[in-house]
């Protein structure tokens, strides 16, 4: 709930951003009686925040003419989302922004009152997003170095890039128009010259890069999240229904957040409903949960299963493949 100190702030929030305002309205805006908003113009005048009245039927209250609050007056929550945003950015970019994101953090102490800086420091012991890397990001940060630089600056990359079913990195020259973070990974979207379209790059397959003096002008139709949304790798193409055992129940709540659908069972079982891009990522993220899981539908992920299982005890049963030589 708002406390008085919020509250007043969103007072001179309101009169500044609109003057003449009749006290029943801010009342009703900030969520208290008309005697609660009369007793905060007194607190203001005390504290030196000039507010007057002016009389008649288009009359109100309002702050003296010229009056701006000053800058970084924050409510505690505001505080606390600016110094969280600060920490996400030096979670997320590492070293490349590890400096600015402290620096910020640290002058924005030195000018919050007391209420906001404890409300603060409580935040950064008690709410903490960590762990959304899955590649090492320390070894990552000099080709991110290059293409925020190469994007920034409207510059041509060329790149040898190791796609997932290449044996060997192809060469290419990409206009970076945007780096995204997503799953636990870092991604460059740009126009692809050799394949003349728009393309998605995961930057941990990156083999080399070399930023070119060749420049470029982003499209200016071009739309980020309009991209996201409609590009193939971003569309499930396979919907998977899994049924997990009674004693495996709980693996099933555990991990809510990869099922579309979630239904318990009579029996104590659990039927989910997740969905993949391909078959073999459906049928690895089928075989991570072992026996416990049984493949309802569709038959091609059931039988990709199948196949996986049987040719992976397989190499089991022939020791010498894999044994010292």
């Amino acid at each position: 709930m708002p406390n008085p100190a919020t509250r007043l702030i969103t007072l001179i929030m309101l009169l500044q951003r609109r003057p003449n305002q009749k006290a029943a309205d801010l009342a009703a805006e900030l969520g208290v009686s008309l005697r609660t908003v009369h007793r905060y113009f007194t607190m203001l005048d005390e504290m030196g925040i000039p507010v007057f009245a002016e009389r008649g039927p288009y009359g109100g209250f309002s702050l003296v003419k010229g009056y701006r609050m000053p800058p970084l007056v924050f409510t505690p929550e505001e505080a606390v989302a600016v110094t969280l945003g600060a920490g996400l950015v030096e979670e997320m970019w590492g070293q490349l922004y590890q400096e600015a994101a402290r620096g910020a953090l640290a002058k924005l102490h030195q000018v919050l009152p007391d209420e906001q800086r404890r409300e603060t420091a409580w935040a950064r012991r008690a709410l903490l997003a960590t762990g959304m890397h899955r590649h090492d990001l320390d070894a990552l940060a000099p080709v991110l170095a290059k293409l925020r630089r190469a994007a920034r600056e409207h510059r041509r990359v060329q790149m040898a890039y190791q796609g997932r079913s290449q044996p060997q990195p192809t060469r290419r020259n990409l206009d970076p128009y945007a780096l995204i973070h997503r799953w636990g990974w870092w991604y460059v979207v740009g126009y692809c010259h050799l394949r003349e379209g728009l393309r998605t790059f995961r930057v941990d397959r990156i083999a080399a890069l070399a930023v070119l003096e060749t420049t470029f002008e982003v499209p200016p139709n071009f739309d980020l999240q309009a991209y996201l949304a409609q590009e193939p790798g971003a569309q499930p193409l396979i919907e998977v229904q899994l049924r997990f055992r009674p004693e495996a129940a709980q693996l099933a709540y555990d991990n809510r957040t990869y099922w579309e659908n979630l239904q318990p069972q009579e029996d104590g079982s659990v039927q989910v409903i997740f969905t993949a891009p391909d078959l073999t990522w459906a049928a690895s993220m089928v075989l991570a949960y072992g026996p416990v899981v049984e493949v309802l539908s569709p038959p091609e992920v059931r039988q990709a299963v199948i196949e996986w299982a049987q040719a992976t005890v397989q190499s089991y049963l022939e020791p010498e493949t894999f044994g010292p030589a």
